[in-house]
């Protein structure tokens, strides 16, 4: 990852909150910027200012069906969230969660989990960068059609196609139809039964 990824760490215990952050120090491949809050009410402001892409909340801070409202209330609905479980709780509310971070997980799971988190956030990134056009010119790339069938089906010229795959390698770093077709199947923009 070389983004570097905003952080927000929410639990109410100080010596837990240290501990964390302590643990987050620790990860020298991942580049982290992280906010801290001890206080639930002050944890939607810390969100709107931050804009962080993962929380890390300890769920008894906000209460049982809080956090798709905290999410919504923030104006992040593709924002991670992480339980930071310090206490035995209900296994219908972690279902919530996109990640559990146990207080007896070692450092070295803690960042196995994060760094799943932040490449699946770089890659929401990377797939946000491209345009509807590109998009429609992967799709026929992964068709089989030449540059000058999707030109014509797309109203463009043979140049603009071209231009537009330039743009798309560039964007995805993925340099083959092969590759194009994966991307794509991954991201929903075809079916299994189209590529």
């Amino acid at each position: 990852m070389s983004a570097t990824a905003k952080i927000v760490l929410a639990e109410s215990s100080s010596i837990i909150r240290q501990g964390v952050l302590a643990v987050l120090k620790l990860f020298h491949t991942l580049h982290l910027e992280v906010f801290e809050t001890g206080d639930a009410e002050h944890l939607r402001t810390v969100l709107l200012r931050q804009k962080p892409e993962i929380v890390i909340i300890n769920p008894n801070l906000i209460g049982a069906t809080a956090l798709p409202l905290l999410k919504k209330s923030a104006g992040l609905p593709n924002m991670k969230c992480v339980a930071l479980l310090t206490t035995l709780i209900d296994s219908a509310l972690i279902k919530l969660y996109d990640e559990v971070i146990s207080i007896y997980d070692t450092p070295d799971q803690i960042h196995d989990k994060l760094t799943v988190l932040t490449s699946e956030q770089e890659k929401d990134r990377r797939h946000e960068l491209l345009s509807a056009r590109e998009k429609e010119v992967i799709v026929g790339v992964i068709k089989g059609m030449t540059n000058k069938q999707i030109a014509d089906k797309l109203c463009l010229s043979v140049h603009t196609v071209i231009t537009h795959r330039r743009n798309i390698s560039s964007k995805l770093q993925i340099h083959s139809a092969a590759g194009l077709t994966i991307y794509a199947i991954v991201n929903k923009l075809v079916d299994m039964d189209e590529a």
